[in-house]
């Protein structure tokens, strides 16, 4: 990697994760500095409008911009081939503003079914009382996006693999139908991640981020991050971003800086054992189902194949038995922990009925497949051994 002010060339996506982005300060600091402060301070005031007036580069108050966050964003602009991004608190700020930057009254969204509780919760009703109207379809029917596309609509959004039972979505496809309509293109890439999906390669027009899941990948601090054109940044995002102040705190953004160095490192090996671990289940005859984007059973195993380059780190399973076969086997887990979070270097369980999409009416959660017995298993980084003798012990509880 060249060294700062000399001409960078382009390098592969690890070595990206550890230079990208890097603004060193006059002490010549090895890691990445935080910039706590809240604002700047400017040699005149002359100095001061020509930096408000954005005629002369630099940083106003870290509400718009700071440079240890622009740091995170440039290293994921790097790894994403994105021409711009913004930080923002969480994921599902990422999520919320993304949306809520391109829409008015009178609006349409067009949405796949599979989806997190909150995304929906931010299209129905958030949006909904903005006088956004919403169409929620199966993601997976081509003919469904074509079906709900209107002349207002302005936006399809989804989740690809889905969260929590991993349907794909096929990218290039929806791109194509969104775009003859006028619409854009935002893909949540969470379960994905950069490393093995790029959704702005494949058509979309936006992609964001749960920073907190694999990115952080250790269980420390919330983030999420939206990347784009630099022109749909500029008409749709900016503005919205610097005035309703989603802001990703620099502390946090120092800490993602720090996740992306071993991100490569990290979801390589968790994909090996989440792919050890599903051929696992397959095989035990002890489990009604298992969905896996790298497993050749997957019902859309081929759009995975297309569009993904490896099959991430998450499985979803489901137990015959319903509520309380999934309960007894995670109580009897020793190693993997029950928690919501996805993405950890600790091996994760949740019970999607009773958690993350608890919210959801019965008969939504019956059409998305998320039935009493689903289970979704996020894989981390403890032995591949341990965790498969730590599975056959909770299934013979079962």
């Amino acid at each position: 990697m060249a060294k700062q002010g000399d001409e960078r060339r382009k390098v592969r996506p690890a070595t990206a994760m550890v230079h990208g982005g890097t603004a060193r300060s006059g002490f010549g600091e090895t890691s990445e500095a935080m910039f706590l402060t809240q604002g700047f301070v400017y040699e005149t005031s002359e100095a001061a409008e020509a930096r408000f007036k954005g005629e002369e580069p630099g940083f106003v108050y870290s509400r718009y911009s700071n440079p240890t966050t622009r740091m995170f964003e440039e290293r994921m602009m790097a790894l994403e081939g994105a021409e711009d991004a913004r930080g923002t608190a969480s994921g599902m700020a990422a999520v919320a503003a993304a949306l809520q930057c391109q829409v008015k009254a009178g609006d349409h969204i067009v949405a796949s079914r599979a989806m997190f509780g909150s995304c929906r919760y931010v299209i129905e009703t958030v949006l909904g009382r903005a006088g956004v109207a919403s169409t929620i379809i199966d993601g997976r029917n081509l003919d469904e996006w074509r079906a709900a596309i209107r002349p207002e609509t302005k936006v399809c959004f989804f989740e690809t693999p889905a969260n929590p039972t991993l349907e794909i979505v096929d990218i290039a496809a929806v791109a194509e139908i969104a775009h003859a309509a006028g619409a854009r293109v935002v893909v949540d890439n969470v379960f994905a991640t950069p490393m093995f999906q790029k959704p702005l390669q494949l058509g979309a027009d936006v992609v964001v981020y749960s920073a907190t899941k694999h990115i952080d990948g250790q269980g420390r601090c919330l983030g999420g991050i939206v990347l784009s054109s630099k022109d749909w940044i500029d008409e749709f995002f900016h503005d919205y971003h610097r005035h309703t102040g989603p802001s990703l705190s620099p502390f946090n953004a120092w800490t993602l800086l720090k996740g992306l160095e071993t991100l490569p490192l990290r979801v390589a090996q968790q994909t090996r054992t989440a792919a050890r671990i599903a051929d696992l289940l397959a095989e035990s005859g002890k489990v009604a189902k298992v969905l896996y984007p790298g497993r050749a059973d997957h019902p859309d195993a081929a759009i995975a194949k297309k569009q993904m380059t490896g099959g991430s780190t998450l499985i979803a399973l489901e137990l015959k038995g319903g509520k309380e076969a999934a309960f007894r086997f995670s109580n009897a887990l020793q190693i993997i922990l029950i928690s919501n979070n996805l993405g950890d270097a600790k091996s994760l369980i949740t019970h999607p009925a009773t958690t993350t999409h608890k919210n959801l009416s019965p008969e939504a959660r019956a059409e998305l497949g998320i039935g009493d017995g689903l289970l979704r298993l996020s894989l981390g980084l403890e032995d591949a051994d341990d965790l498969g003798e730590d599975i056959e012990a909770a299934l013979a509880a079962v």
